[in-house]
């Protein structure tokens, strides 16, 4: 059994502060998939996130464009976001340092101590088994219902809106 990961406030506070861009490697295009609202929450946070998968390339997620792999991004973000599994994420992150992607965060569920270290001796920042959707919540004090605030929920007296679907998302 690995030892646990602890990981600083402060170190991760300012990692979330200092990032501008992500790479989201596995991001879906699937309405309910957990990256999907993790993109969809960074982005509302003010980040940029590029999207990243194969069977999804060329289609447009929330506004941007789906990346077939990190070689094809136009910019090089300030970190990656794994959402693949833990047997897959060493090679997203050996990808990750090789394009000068400083940060390299691995999702919950997902760890690769060996790729971490391998990073790390690059000079590159892991964060691994942890979301950045929900550090982000927790850290700066914005964990609200799903961790996603979409401005449809009210306490106000007659200001219920029925969601409706609409082709590429909700309306």
């Amino acid at each position: 059994m690995p030892e646990p990961l602890v990981y600083d406030d402060n170190d991760l506070r300012r990692i979330l502060q200092k990032v501008k861009t992500i790479a989201m490697v596995g991001a879906s295009t699937n309405e309910m998939r957990p990256s999907y609202f993790a993109m969809l929450y960074l982005q509302g946070k003010g980040y940029r996130v590029l999207p990243v998968n194969p069977r999804s390339a060329g289609e447009t997620l929330l506004g941007e464009t789906v990346y077939p792999d990190l070689a094809s991004l136009p910019v090089v973000p300030d970190m990656v976001s794994i959402f693949r599994r833990s047997e897959e994420a060493g090679a997203v992150a050996d990808e990750a340092v090789r394009r000068g992607i400083k940060v390299i965060w691995m999702q919950l569920g997902v760890r690769d101590d060996a790729a971490a270290e391998r990073a790390r001796a690059q000079g590159a920042e892991v964060v691994m088994d942890r979301c950045p959707k929900i550090e982000y919540g927790r850290l700066f004090g914005e964990i609200g219902w799903l961790g996603v605030n979409r401005g449809i929920v009210s306490a106000k007296r007659g200001t219920a809106v029925q969601l409706r679907k609409k082709k590429g998302g909700l309306v």
